[in-house]
């Protein structure tokens, strides 16, 4: 996970904590070794873009233990690797079994088209002791194709 993409989860999931305070479970405090072998998140490799912009992403993820709301969250790239757009997010459930995923994005940038594009996707839970810091249970990296849909 970059650095930038860390910042920007973490931001988001803190909003996210602030407009839903009562869907936070405080529990353990912030481990970034929690990472269980059975964690594990896929990337579709297909995409799609619809006519209106709106991106789509998915894949599979599973995970055990997670402190608080678990989250999977999704970024792609076209070309410059340092351009990443954040697709959606979507809350999940650590309960050591696969489940699907889908992130969308409307409005997208323009600048996401049809064709060959990198995508990172991240399940991530959030324990809020203090400042509310997420974890990571899986991440990917991919390369896929965006096709109209």
């Amino acid at each position: 996970m970059s650095f930038r993409h860390a910042i920007g989860t973490a931001a988001g999931a803190a909003l996210l904590l602030l407009l839903a305070p009562s869907a936070v479970a405080v529990s353990a405090p912030y481990d970034t070794a929690r990472t269980a072998p059975s964690d594990e998140v896929t990337i579709d490799p297909t995409g799609t873009v619809a006519a209106d912009g709106t991106i789509t992403l998915s894949g599979t993820y599973r995970c055990t233990g997670a402190a608080g709301p678990v989250f999977v969250s999704s970024t792609v790239s076209q070309g410059d690797p340092w351009a990443s757009h954040p697709i959606g997010g979507s809350s999940a459930v650590c309960d050591g079994a696969e489940h699907r995923w889908s992130n969308s994005e409307k409005g997208a940038p323009k600048s996401l088209v049809p064709g060959p594009a990198h995508v990172e996707a991240t399940v991530f839970d959030i324990s809020a002791t203090g400042l509310p810091l997420p974890s990571v249970h899986a991440t990917r990296e991919q390369d896929i194709t965006i096709s109209q849909g």
